[in-house]
């Protein structure tokens, strides 16, 4: 059986590092509709339409885009405490005591990393926007992050003994692992390198997800996977690689469920020859997709 993490509420926001701030304000501004909510120290955070402070903090930087951290939001005060505890047992490593967030977004967080270097923000009390609502067309929240892994029974473990995930569906290329309702909020890639495989934005209906794809096709971002609609969470998607080999997915109808669900195996989880999704209609990803999924590596 999954269960709800104890210790996380939900995935609230992801930070890279662009080697052009001006363009990715352009891009995720015009073409991804996210919306900016605070500039900040050559930085900037964009928000969706719910009540998340921002989605995705911009940092400039010279070199290829990194991922800095994927920041989750703590149930309680706490959390911050047994997180240090339990990520150094694991054998990670506490980068940020405990301490007030000086940059947008605000609370009280703590910054660990696993033993490969993935690096985890769990914040408590942060900004929360009062005006969150759903919009046609635009991006509500994360949906959920994902992150690729050369041993992924290890991650798996770290994220279970540190932060309380828990496993929702195993495939043979994915474990997906949930904190709260959505059926995974983090997803781990069985692959041989530990970059970022994607960022999922969740959108308000099928709808959105698909005219966004025509969006980003008529500004020549074509759909490089999609459109389809996944095994295990049963969403529907499209997938993208955005500026600086960034790999972004509109994605919707989230399958929600709760402490009674029984986590899948890979042999729960096979497609007849030729498929790749439920629907059947969606080509394979494309060779561009996935030499993108491996590219974008953790700060050193």
């Amino acid at each position: 059986m999954t269960h709800a993490s104890s210790r996380v509420s939900a995935l609230r926001s992801v930070a890279l590092n662009v080697p052009d701030l001006a363009a990715a304000e352009h891009f995720y501004t015009t073409v991804w509709h996210l919306q900016i909510a605070a500039r900040h120290d050559g930085a900037i955070y964009f928000r969706g339409t719910g009540a998340d402070h921002h989605l995705l903090a911009l940092h400039q930087a010279e070199g290829p885009a990194k991922i800095r951290c994927v920041t989750l939001r703590a149930r309680h005060r706490s959390a911050l405490d047994k997180v240090i505890t339990a990520a150094l047992a694991a054998g990670g490593k506490v980068l940020q005591p405990i301490a007030q967030v000086s940059e947008p977004g605000g609370g009280t967080a703590v910054t660990v990393a696993d033993p490969d270097g993935r690096v985890f923000q769990l914040v408590h009390g942060d900004v929360l926007h009062a005006d969150a609502h759903e919009a046609a067309d635009q991006p509500i929240r994360l949906a959920h992050a994902v992150l690729n892994s050369h041993d992924v029974e290890s991650t798996r473990s770290f994220m279970e003994a540190v932060f309380d995930f828990s496993l929702s569906d195993r495939t043979r290329i994915m474990a997906f692992m949930r904190c709260n309702s959505d059926h995974h909020s983090i997803a781990l890639g069985d692959t041989d390198n530990d970059a970022l495989n994607h960022i999922a934005f969740l959108m308000p209906d099928v709808d959105s997800v698909m005219r966004g794809g025509g969006r980003m096709r008529d500004a020549g971002y074509g759909i490089e996977w999609g459109p389809g609609r996944h095994g295990p969470g049963d969403n529907a998607f499209n997938y993208f690689v955005g500026p600086f080999d960034v790999v972004i997915e509109y994605t919707a109808e989230v399958e929600q469920v709760d402490d009674s669900y029984e986590a899948g195996q890979p042999s729960d989880w096979t497609w007849p020859p030729g498929r790749v999704d439920q629907w059947g209609i969606s080509a394979p990803p494309s060779p561009r997709l996935k030499d993108a999924q491996k590219t974008v590596v953790f700060v050193s």
